[in-house]
């Protein structure tokens, strides 16, 4: 049987520099496929259009893609997509040339009215009220009839401007998520560059690790190759060593990693193409070998991912993974990782498979094949010395799933 676009995508290193003799990423398909994606969520749920605020969700839609860190926090370009018609984007004068030369944008205009009390101080409630008239009017005359308007990352300010201008507001995540989880070959394509990067650095700690180094140094390393490879940041900086591997979830620090200690990390990349590498590993450094403990939480991390590694395919529930997941001892359950399954695309997506632990938290769904999946695991006792982080990022195919990441595991710490 032939392998399907999405399975020979998912098997592929792609160039990303330029060759007169090898194909590149069609990223204009890949726009207007993301494009079409969200369009049809909005017709799916009735929605007349939507305003996208959220960095990653503008250069979903269109590819734009300015100034994005400072943009989460202070909302500045915002971008409107009708269900049908065209797409229009506002910014300032840097973003508009970003814009200027993307398919996906029809229309840049100038008059950007900024959600942020920076730019507005204490005229922020009229200057929001104008905002909100543009979006009225944009939904009277682009809106195909529907009084439903989708918003991004709404606040509360944001909401009350749209009183009395017959327009329901409502949230948009529910439709840019769904759009989000089903991806192209040539998103796949993405990813795969955007691992590529993180384990290049990866290897690059791996082989800098040494007794006397600080955490950070060490994280450096992964930082330095995603810029290198034209990435754009780090989503958190999860690297810990020794006893501060236990419990997970601390931030690398000028702690000294000293001979014989574990060091646990979480890529946590928006790597090339703004596409994100959600890969985990744990290290040992030498020299000498590792305690049993040590291979103890190391092996029981490794059966956990790769047990629940072949519940991932098509058509399995998500209540149902959470039912047949893999049940470590009761001493690891309270440290459990708080998910041991969740999507992934330009950043952590929906959905969240949860532990049964978490039961109260679960939601249903299935997997489908185009759906980019990182499967997690960690493994450290409550006051335990120390602990082991791992995942794999994958994505499900016609026929069950494929691992994207590719950096192997540590034979001294199977053994």
């Amino acid at each position: 049987m032939l392998p399907t676009p999405l399975e020979t995508a998912a098997a592929t290193t792609p160039v990303t520099s330029l060759t007169d003799t090898e194909a590149m990423i069609d990223l204009e398909t890949m726009r207007h496929y993301r494009l079409g994606r969200l369009r049809d969520q909005l017709k799916a749920r009735d929605y007349g259009a939507c305003v996208l605020l959220s960095p990653y969700s503008i250069r979903y839609a269109t590819g734009v893609r300015n100034c994005a860190i400072f943009q989460t926090h202070i909302l500045a370009g915002y971008l409107f997509v009708p269900a049908d018609g065209p797409v229009i984007y506002f910014d300032s004068e840097p973003g508009r040339n970003t814009a200027g030369g993307l398919s996906t944008v029809d229309e840049i205009r100038d008059d950007v009215m900024p959600l942020s009390y920076m730019f507005a101080s204490d005229g922020l409630d009229a200057w929001t009220r104008r905002w909100a008239e543009q979006m009225a009017d944009l939904v009277d005359r682009r809106g195909g009839g529907s009084r439903r308007l989708a918003v991004e990352r709404s606040v509360t300010h944001a909401v009350a401007a749209f009183d009395g201008l017959n327009v329901e507001v409502v949230d948009a995540s529910p439709a840019v998520e769904s759009a989000r989880v089903i991806k192209s070959p040539e998103e796949i394509l993405c990813m795969n560059a955007a691992i590529t990067a993180a384990e290049t650095g990866m290897w690059r700690m791996r082989r800098a690790l040494e007794p006397g180094l600080t955490e950070i140094e060490l994280w450096s390393h992964l930082w330095s190759a995603n810029i290198e490879a034209g990435g754009d940041w780090m989503e958190c900086r999860l690297l810990a060593s020794g006893d501060r591997t236990n419990p997970w979830q601390q931030e690398a620090s000028g702690r000294v990693i000293r001979a014989g200690e574990l060091v646990a990390f979480d890529t946590d990349m928006i790597g090339p193409f703004g596409y994100c590498a959600d890969v985990s590993r744990t290290f040992r450094c030498g020299p000498g070998a590792p305690t049993d403990y040590q291979k103890e939480l190391y092996q029981r991390a490794y059966e956990e991912v790769h047990a629940n590694l072949e519940l991932m395919k098509p058509g399995a529930g998500f209540l149902e993974l959470t039912e047949k997941s893999f049940r470590q001892p009761e001493k690891y359950r309270a440290q459990h990782y708080p998910v041991l399954a969740h999507g992934v695309g330009m950043s952590d997506e929906w959905p969240c498979i949860f532990y049964p632990e978490d039961r109260r938290f679960a939601y249903d769904g299935e997997l489908q094949p185009g759906m980019a999946m990182s499967v997690e695991s960690y493994v450290g006792e409550v006051g335990g010395p120390e602990g082991v982080k791992l995942e794999q990022q994958i994505v499900i195919t016609e026929s069950g799933h494929r691992v994207l990441s590719r950096f192997p595991f540590e034979d001294e710490l199977l053994s």
